[in-house]
């Protein structure tokens, strides 16, 4: 290991020579405070920029143990240098050439807290992973400037972000005390027989749609009606109250612009914890939500959908269903045979983004097409059998089909962002206007049958590469020759996470697809491998962009993999 003295002598002799020498540079080099690790070189200045760490002892960072010795709290601190490095790079990040010349970086964050690869604690070291854009004119080595960024920019980037004595102690406390605190929330919610949780206060509106950050002005402070509210203490922020969601088939109703979707769109982020401020930090959702929606044109690969939809015509088999264009009804049925399949115990469902005719088929069109012409089993009719059969409840927003009153445990009306516990109306209602609609859902949900994946249909090669996979945008993985479209997947709030899901696709192949695991017991041992040896197991060089995903979002991958064959 050499020092920060021999890498800035090394750069000013590798001044204006061709962009590759920058490879001499890889290694590891002490400075005063902190190691330096380059551990992968771009070959471009218009390539992927170099992978780079720094290690500091924690003699130096001097974070207290209670801040990282529970994993909620390690999590919260992670994220909260994460933030903090990404705040001071801004600021020292510069253009110094061409391509990402003079680019200091972090893994892009957003409103929530998730267990990331770009930082650790523990008890002796504190370690950030970050990316650097070497500096070149044209393609030839800046080394002057790559000196300064590397051997000056970087010890004080370290200086102004990872070192407790030059951060806001209080903030730091306060980020994760509230992390904190919504786990310990989350895990409660089954105790009290609950699916979600909702704090008095919590604003819920966002500025638009894409910006996730709270609206800043006119936004109504969530108040939980009487009849719903429910109290909780809380280890560090102590009694906290609000709306409690029970466990069963609840709807939620209302005008339209009321904020029916704006509090669907909260509950179905309330699976992650979010930051203080963020105005959503105290809701929280059971771990297993899955939003569903209906998803015309995805590729479904041998699901069992007979539950929803069967005798087609043609005599087209629905317990093995296979097709590359689903239509909506049909991909919103393979939507939620395959988020039980992955064990989901919460649905959630907003009718805007459902098919209609999966959604309800009422008393005059029953009249019209006869049960045996019409193959698709409504929603309506399976709702409850899902929560009485397999123990998995569902949240949906209702405006338009007073039918579901029927079916409903609990009713929730939004007026002006507010709700109202109309449950006992809706229930009077349903019981003086019969709908008079025959339920055409059979004495039982049906089987949930676990598939078994072929290792032969997927393939992350790519001419002479035996894995290609990259991440476009936010909602887009390419796999191997292939493209998985997940802008469908509401729960994936950062770009991280995909980075992450298609490397378990890759290790999962590698690891446990053999033709011989189904689905689920491939999930549990991708999911046990990375809680028992972190994020790093998916890959072989320590990545600093790996996001934590959930199993749901992994089997919502696989599943949209178009070459995928199962049996």
């Amino acid at each position: 290991m050499t020092n920060r003295e021999n890498l800035r002598q090394l750069l000013l002799q590798l001044d204006e020579r061709g962009y590759k020498a920058y490879h001499d540079i890889k290694g590891s080099y002490q400075f005063p405070d902190f190691t330096l690790i380059i551990d992968r070189v771009q070959g471009d200045p218009f390539a992927t920029p170099s992978q780079v760490r720094v290690q500091l002892p924690q003699s130096v960072a001097g974070f207290p143990p209670h801040l990282y010795q529970i994993p909620s709290r390690e999590i919260a601190l992670r994220d909260y240098l994460t933030r903090s490095f990404s705040r001071a790079a801004r600021h020292i990040s510069s253009r110094r050439g061409t391509g990402s010349s003079g680019l200091i970086a972090i893994v892009p964050v957003g409103q929530s807290v998730l267990d990331r690869t770009s930082a650790f604690v523990t008890d002796t070291i504190v370690e950030v992973r970050f990316v650097v854009g070497l500096p070149a004119q044209g393609r030839r080595i800046a080394g002057r400037q790559a000196a300064q960024m590397l051997c000056d920019d970087i010890p004080r980037l370290v200086e102004q972000s990872l070192k407790y004595q030059s951060l806001d102690a209080a903030a730091i406390e306060h980020h994760v005390e509230t992390v904190e605190d919504a786990d310990w929330l989350r895990q409660e919610l089954a105790e009290r027989g609950l699916v979600a949780f909702i704090p008095d206060g919590a604003i819920l509106p966002r500025r638009s749609g894409v910006n996730d950050q709270p609206l800043s002005s006119d936004a109504v402070p969530f108040q939980s009606p009487t009849t719903l509210r429910v109290e909780f203490t809380c280890p560090n922020r102590g009694l906290i109250a609000g709306m409690g969601i029970p466990a069963g088939v609840t709807l939620i109703v209302g005008g339209g612009y009321h904020g029916k979707s704006t509090l669907l769109r909260a509950i179905e982020l309330g699976v992650y914890n979010h930051i203080p401020n963020d105005g959503r930090e105290l809701v929280v959702t059971h771990p297993a939500a899955v939003k569903i929606r209906a998803e015309d044109g995805r590729s479904v690969a041998g699901v069992d959908i007979s539950p929803f939809i069967n005798h087609l015509p043609q005599e087209r088999s629905t317990r093995q269903f296979s097709t590359t264009n689903a239509s909506g009804s049909t991909s919103q049925a393979a939507n939620i045979i395959e988020a039980l399949e992955a064990d989901a115990k919460l649905l959630l469902v907003d009718e805007d983004t459902a098919a209609t005719n999966f959604m309800i088929r009422d008393r005059r069109m029953q009249q019209l097409i006869a049960k045996d012409k019409e193959p698709i089993t409504p929603f309506i009719d399976k709702v409850r059998q899902l929560y009485t059969d397999c123990g998995v409840s569902t949240i949906l927003v209702m405006g338009g089909s007073g039918d579901y009153f029927d079916v409903a445990d609990t009713v929730i009306a939004m007026e002006n962002f507010q709700p109202q516990d109309v449950t006992e109306k809706a229930k009077a209602i349903a019981q003086t206007n019969k709908t008079e609609r025959a339920s055409e859902g059979g004495e039982q949900f049906g089987q949930i049958t676990p598939r078994v994946p072929l290792p032969e249909s997927i393939d992350p090669s790519r001419g002479q590469r035996s894995v290609k996979v990259k991440v476009r945008d936010v909602d887009e993985v390419v796999f191997g020759t292939e493209e998985i479209d997940l802008s469908a997947v509401e729960q994936i709030v950062e770009k991280g996470q995909l980075r992450a899901v298609s490397q378990a696709i890759v290790y999962a192949k590698r690891e446990y697809i053999n033709g011989q695991r189904p689905l689920p017991e491939i999930l549990d041992c991708v999911m046990s491998s990375i809680e028992a040896q972190g994020l790093d197991v998916l890959t072989t060089l320590p990545e600093g962009d790996l996001v934590l995903f959930r199993r749901f979002e992994l089997a919502a991958a696989l599943n949209r993999l178009r070459t995928l064959k199962v049996r």
